[in-house]
């Protein structure tokens, strides 16, 4: 018998949804790389339900305890008296989703002496100290793609109430207000203008090819040049520096893993490269951004806008400036939960507990860390070393 923690968010204020908005969800099977969604041998929840917070369960407790394991489920995971440490010392997998991370520090690591997987439900493991689980031979795994396109939206959705002034004016509009003129004083046009992203992998290639019929032009930096083909059909301009792409865009968008090399990589020095009033969408990762380097840039105005999905730590406490700074579109890290992702983060995480427990192999798209090594996407995507120096701030966060 194996002991699964699964870590996941609270749930609604207000109860479970008695009834949804919408009665069923698309039916997608392949990604726009030829990728399969997950294919689990079944699942026990309904598509389009909450999954994704406690009393979702990601679906799995049915599966689980048919098979005899034991499933801890919990939103208490900060703090030396968090259920997620007292639960710690004999759990054999650990599961969490990046919207409310269980930020597996090497002190975790070595309270949890069992500890054999570490899951992350969606997609980003940079919660996890990935030097320490491969020194103690754990693996680290992710549903790769399960929201990538959920996040480029996101990002589409973000540049375009930013740059057209949309979070005021629906303000102005509810306070029964009819102020054109403010509302307008800073709505621009997104059409001409330039548009990079600092990655162009699953979300940032979506994010491009979402843009292209605005008719923006598109910029991208990978250190992994997209195929020709690929540039003659967007028209895209690569970059090979970050103020290279900065200097000459007028929307940047992250959409890169944090891991050591990227860590704070927007910071005072690299926004002075960016031109005067451009607009900085981060859905990737918040500690990509130096966070008070980006207020700064919003008072000064060398930023005319911040549209924020990700923060650090996660949940962030109620003083964090992020939350009160100007021009701001800030959300709780929402862009890759929503109900279409989580049916396929929930199955994800379903096949790869299936694999670990036949004794098959995950897919390579799901391998982080294994055998002591980043493996599969993670030999890709991420570096060794370890990103979560800082998580313990979480703790402060209190719901209201």
């Amino acid at each position: 018998m194996a002991k699964i923690v699964c870590v996941l968010y609270d749930d609604p204020v207000n109860g479970m949804p008695k009834q949804y908005a919408r009665d069923s969800l698309p039916e997608i099977t392949r990604y726009p790389d030829g990728q399969t969604t997950p294919t689990p041998k079944a699942i026990d929840f309904t598509p389009g339900h909450l999954l994704g917070c406690v009393s979702g369960e990601l679906g799995l407790r049915k599966y689980l305890e048919s098979k005899d394991h034991q499933l801890v489920v919990t939103s208490s995971k900060d703090g030396a008296d968090s259920v997620l440490d007292r639960e710690l010392h004999d759990a054999e997998i650990v599961i969490s989703q990046p919207f409310w991370p269980a930020y597996m520090t090497a002190e975790r690591i070595a309270k949890a002496p069992k500890l054999k997987m570490i899951v992350t439900a969606g997609i980003g493991s940079d919660h996890t100290d990935l030097q320490a689980a491969m020194d103690r031979g754990i693996t680290v795994t992710e549903v790769t793609y399960c929201n990538s396109n959920s996040v480029a939206e996101h990002v589409v959705m973000t540049t375009l109430a930013l740059v057209r002034n949309y979070i005021p004016s629906h303000n102005i509009a509810n306070e029964g207000g009819w102020n054109i003129a403010d509302c307008v004083e800073r709505s621009y046009d997104v059409e001409g203008m330039h548009v990079g992203t600092v990655a162009a992998g699953r979300i940032g290639l979506r994010v491009l090819r979402l843009l292209k019929p605005f008719d923006m032009k598109l910029h991208y930096l990978d250190r992994h040049r997209l195929p020709e083909s690929v540039e003659r059909e967007l028209n895209l301009t690569y970059h090979t520096s970050l103020e290279s792409l900065t200097r000459v865009c007028d929307v940047v968008t992250l959409n890169c893993p944090l891991h050591p090399e990227t860590e704070h990589m927007i910071n005072a020095a690299t926004l002075k490269n960016f031109k005067r009033g451009a607009y900085l969408i981060n859905t990737a990762r918040g500690k990509l951004c130096d966070r008070d380097a980006i207020v700064d840039a919003l008072k000064s105005g060398q930023l005319a806008g911040y549209g924020g999905d990700v923060w650090f730590p996660q949940p962030a406490p109620a003083d964090h400036p992020w939350r009160t700074m100007p021009h701001q579109g800030m959300t709780p890290h929402i862009s890759g939960t929503s109900l279409s992702a989580q049916a396929r983060y929930a199955a994800g995480t379903r096949e790869i507990l299936e694999c670990y427990f036949e004794g098959r192999p995950i897919r390579d798209e799901y391998l982080i860390v294994q055998g002591g090594k980043l493996a599969g996407v993670g030999a890709h995507s991420y570096s060794a070393g370890n990103a979560t120096k800082g998580s313990e701030e979480a703790a402060r966060y209190k719901r209201a």
